[in-house]
């Protein structure tokens, strides 16, 4: 199973239609203010998150009375451990979801968009994959290999970001840029803007966590 989450940071519509477009999810959920997007498209969300004070009390009001495929509703306090995109995140992982794509997630507030990055860690976690995308770029938290196919990457460039203390033995192949057994430290900027040059690019190591992200201008 698939999921999206429309959260309420910083969208656009248009780019968020086309994500939906081309992908299937086996289930939507809607992040406080997020909701506005589906109302925008005439869409209906399977679930709506959130303590709802950011969201329009019209919009809110008019997923709530509706008759027939009224959306799950899941009310929280304003007052909470969680924010309203990690419930979402925990709400999609309950429903047995295998991977998990967030939009919405990022824009001007900062705080925001670290926390969310740090959601990643929550699926990762609990074994389920997840994604936070914008129209400029594609984030992931990984603690094992992964490949990326050039024909399949989202934008120009890929950079790795240690999310623990350090990555040992890392190892990237087919990338302008390659290393053998390095590693990657916090607090430098060694792993950022690479390239991929092959039909395809593999990045091995053998611990830690890394955060991966691909990007456009």
């Amino acid at each position: 199973m698939e999921a999206l989450i429309i959260s309420g940071g910083r969208l656009g519509d248009v780019f968020a239609a086309s994500y939906m477009a081309e992908r299937h999810f086996d289930i939507t959920i809607a992040v406080d203010a997020g909701v506005g997007f589906f109302y925008r498209k005439a869409l209906t969300p399977d679930v709506i998150v959130g303590d709802f004070d950011s969201v329009n009390p019209k919009i809110l009001r008019k997923f709530t009375e509706m008759e027939k495929g009224r959306p799950k509703i899941l009310r929280f306090q304003p007052e909470k451990d969680e924010t309203d995109t990690e419930l979402a995140v925990r709400t999609a992982i309950e429903e047995g979801c295998e991977k998990i794509h967030i939009l919405g997630a990022t824009g001007s507030r900062m705080d925001h968009v670290m926390g969310n990055i740090h959601l990643l860690g929550v699926a990762m976690e609990h074994g389920v994959e997840a994604v936070i995308a914008d129209a400029n770029n594609r984030i992931r938290m990984v603690n094992r290999g992964l490949v990326l196919r050039k024909a399949e990457q989202y934008g120009d460039y890929v950079s790795l970001i240690p999310f623990t203390p350090q990555v040992t033995g890392l190892t990237l192949k087919g990338f302008k840029y390659q290393v053998e057994d390095f590693t990657l430290k916090c607090y430098h900027s060694r792993g950022v803007s690479n390239e991929i040059v092959e039909e395809q690019a593999e990045i091995a190591f053998r611990d830690g966590v890394l955060l991966v992200m691909e990007s456009k201008d």
